[in-house]
Parts: structure tokens; sequence; C-alpha cells
């Protein structure tokens, strides 16, 4: 991984000292080659899908626009919902579901073969696919206007620091800026040094030896599973998650900045949330958004009764697990999510109506829990569906949990409760700084001294305990 990174800050360096000695014109040809050529980096073939759904997206999203007929219109939107769709059950969920009907099958004595074909996975192909998806859906509820180039729409989709692993970007958000000149502002450029700063830092410090104690724990490297080790491997992934993709967040997001591009916020200090609600704006914000905005209220949201609203919570998170991945633990993780959302929503309008009776009765003093045990119990919870989206299986997720059936204690524990400590306690107290200032970068409204002096130690902290380089950002498998 580390001869990867130093590519692409070679990559990222050439492209932008170039861009900005071009107009708004050749700068958008110019990332438009540069992000065909990072996606084609990793397989070269993969770049005709990209471009075959872009081609298609973008004369649907024309022709939809300028057309009044009804039919002709869903008729282009269903052709690239399910060109898009298409592309993204095939490659991500054909193995998946081959191999889960054989199980069936044979488990009800019939055997079933099947051509074995070994479908290799599109990097970021979930990302693009639904930035696609919101823009052809946007266009046509009008609520956008098509873009007028090819090249700025192939842009849109493509560029390189949100192509592989997000986030997840707006049509109304990121094309106004591809189509319109971008201007160059010193102080947003040391924003982006900035965030890139403490993404690596997030990354290889924080992610990366959170893996360590992680796979060490799920691996049984820690011995059988015990609550030691189980809370050693949930604590560990929990923050080497958050660590991984928030940092990936923070290069990309600095990364565009470099050239006069603003991304949307990802993450807002999602393991200080008091309820599984407040999470969800926390947490992967470009995904939870899309998921509320083109699925949960598409499905009808909570317009049409309670019963129906729960069904769409479920529905949704279900659907949001999957697309994580093709695995039974990434639907049960969405299953636990669903169904914390469900009784959240239960136990609020039970007590809503509770106090509704109270009213008028006797004067009843409110009811509020402190914000701390609500943050630690959800925080737990979240940490339970993390066992699941971590685990290889339902079996090894089951095993894995059993061992909160058993206490036992070696010294080797109080170590790794230490190491993990070191690592996750910097970053909690950063989020605890970040949520007291409500600021959207690192140390925004420091003066520049103190912002260079932490810029340094980012760097020097990052070079000095740096983890096991060759974990891969997690989300550029899905």
């Amino acid at each position: 991984m580390l001869f990867d990174t130093a590519i692409y800050y070679v990559f990222l360096t050439l492209v932008v000292v170039t861009y900005w000695l071009l107009t708004r014109r050749g700068q958008n040809v110019l990332l438009l080659i540069a992000s065909y050529f990072f996606y084609g980096w990793w397989d070269w073939r993969f770049l005709s899908l990209i471009l075959i759904s872009t081609v298609v997206d973008f004369f649907c999203a024309r022709f939809i626009a300028r057309s009044h007929d009804v039919v002709a219109r869903r008729s282009l939107l269903t052709l690239s919902v399910a060109l898009n769709l298409g592309f993204l059950g095939f490659f991500k969920y054909f193995n998946f579901f081959a191999d889960s009907f054989s199980q069936l099958m044979a488990q009800l004595g019939i055997e079933v073969s099947h051509t074995v074909i070994q479908v290799v996975l599109p990097p970021g192909i979930s990302f693009y696919t639904f930035q696609a998806l919101a823009y052809i859906v946007d266009v046509y509820h009008r609520r956008l206007e098509p873009a007028d180039s090819l090249i700025d729409y192939a842009l849109f989709i493509s560029f390189f620091p949100h192509l592989i692993a997000g986030p997840i970007q707006r049509p109304s958000h990121l094309l106004p800026q591809v189509q319109n000149p971008r201007r160059a502002d010193p102080d947003r450029f040391f924003d982006g040094l900035m965030l890139i700063a403490s993404g690596l830092f997030r990354k290889c410090v924080i992610a990366d030896n959170c893996a360590l104690l992680a796979d060490a724990a799920f691996d049984g490297k820690l011995g059988a599973p015990s609550v030691a080790v189980v809370a050693i491997g949930a604590y560990a992934f929990a923050w080497q998650i958050y660590g991984d993709f928030s940092g990936y967040t923070d290069i990309a997001r600095g990364s565009a900045q470099l050239m006069g591009f603003h991304f949307m916020v990802n993450f807002r200090q999602p393991y200080l949330s008091t309820s599984l609600q407040d999470f969800w704006r926390r947490w992967h914000i470009s995904l939870s958004t899309w998921l509320r905005d083109y699925l949960y209220i598409a499905l009808g949201g909570n317009r049409e009764g309670e019963r129906k609203t729960y069904r769409n919570l479920m529905l949704t998170m279900l659907i949001g697990g999957l697309w994580h991945g093709a695995n039974w633990t990434f639907v049960v993780w969405g299953a636990i999510h669903g169904l914390g959302l469900s009784l959240e929503r239960f136990a609020r309008n039970v007590l809503r109506l509770r106090r509704s009776e109270l009213k008028g009765i006797e004067e009843a003093g409110p009811v509020h829990s402190s914000a701390w045990i609500s943050r630690i119990a959800v925080f737990h919870i979240v940490c339970l569906g993390w066992i699941f989206f971590r685990a290889s299986s339902l079996t090894e997720a089951v095993h894995f949990l059993s061992g909160l059936g058993r206490f036992t204690w070696i010294p080797e524990y109080g170590i790794a409760f230490q190491f993990l400590a070191a690592f996750a306690l910097p970053m909690f107290l950063l989020d605890c700084l970040n949520e007291w200032r409500n600021e959207e970068y690192p140390l925004a409204h420091s003066p520049a001294a103190i912002r260079v002096a932490a810029a340094m130690l980012l760097v020097v902290g990052t070079s000095l305990f740096a983890g096991n380089t060759a974990n891969a950002f997690i989300y550029f498998q899905f």
C-alpha cells in the first residue's frame, strides 16, 4: 500500500500543477483523462462499464428533460436505472446469489450444479452507480437541469478523488462546480493540505494500528472468544473502520480542494451520537442521505402510517447492508440498524403518547436521560453491528459473540486495551473538540501558526507511528 500511496501523491501533484495552468475547459479535459487513467490503473477493462453507463445516462437525461411524453420519459428512466443496477447486480451479487441458491438446494437434498464464474468486482462500482442514479432521478423529477456537455457529465461521474470510495456526490452539489470556473484560493488550498494530512493520520496511525488488534481478536490470535476478546475486537474494529473511512474521505476531500472543488462532509463525530437516528445523520452521510432521499422516501417514508414506516426503515437498512457487500453478514448488519431505528421510533411514539395522556392531569417533569449514557448505549449497539460487518460469515460472527458467555483474563488483554486506548483516545478527543467547536475542518478557525504546527505534527506522527501498511482501505472493496 505504501508504494501505491506514493504513486498517488506523485500523480496528484502532477495533475494539480498542470491543472492551474489551463482554462476551465482544459482543466475538465485534463481531469477526465486523469480520472480514466487513475481508474484504469487497477484494470483497464472496467473502463468500458463506466464509459457505457456515462454515455447512456447522459443522453437519456437530455431526452428525459426535453420530453413531455410521460411514457417516453419513464421508459428512458427505466433504461438508465436498469443498466446501472444491472451492471452493479451482476458484478457484485452474481456469485453470492448463485452460491446461496446452491447451498439452499443442497440442504433440501437437491444437488444443483452451476458453472463457476469468478466475477471480479470493479473498483468503486457501488459509489459511481449511486451517483449516476441520483443524477437521472433528479433530472426525471425536474429537480436538476441535465448537463450540456458529455465531458462535464463524465467528469462529474468519474472525478478521481471520489471515484473509488466516495463520498457519493449529489449532482446538485458537484455538477455546477464542474460546469463553472474554479478560482485558486490559498486558504482553501491549505485547508485541502490539512485534510490530506488529517486523513493520512487517521488511516495510517489510527486505523492501521487498531486493525492489528481487530485482526488478532477475530482471527483467534488472542485466544478463544471471551468477554475481553469480544470487547477488544469490537472496539478496535469500530475505531479501525472509522479511522479508515473518515481518513479516506479527508484525503478525497483534500485532493479535490487542491483543485478548487468542495466535497460534502461525510462524517460528523458519529461515535458521539445519542441515538441510532443521530448516528445515521453523522456516519457516511453521503450514503445515508442517498438512501433516505432515493429509497426510503420512494418507498413511502413515514407518509403511510406507522407499520409501513417500520417496513420502509427495515427495507432501507437491509438494502443499505447488502449494498456494502455480497454476504449475509452485511444483511444482518443492516437488519440490526433497521430494527434499532424502528424500536427507537416506536419508543418515541409511546413516550409522546404517554406525555399527551399526562398533560392536564398532573404536571410531569421532563424526561431526560444522560446524553453520555445514551452515547455509550448507541456506541455498543453500533459495535454489535460491526461484529457482523467484520466477520467473514454468520458462523464466524456467532462464534465470536459466543465469547460473551465466557470470562477469562490474561495479562496480554490489559496490554491490548492500553494499546487500543493509545490510538483511539486521541481521535475521540479530537471528535469532542470538533463537536464543541462545530468546525468542518480541523482547527478551521485557529490562527495560521497553530494550523501549520498541527499539520507538521500530523505528518511527523504519521511517519513515526504508522501501523501495518499492508491494510488497504476497507471501503475500496465496496
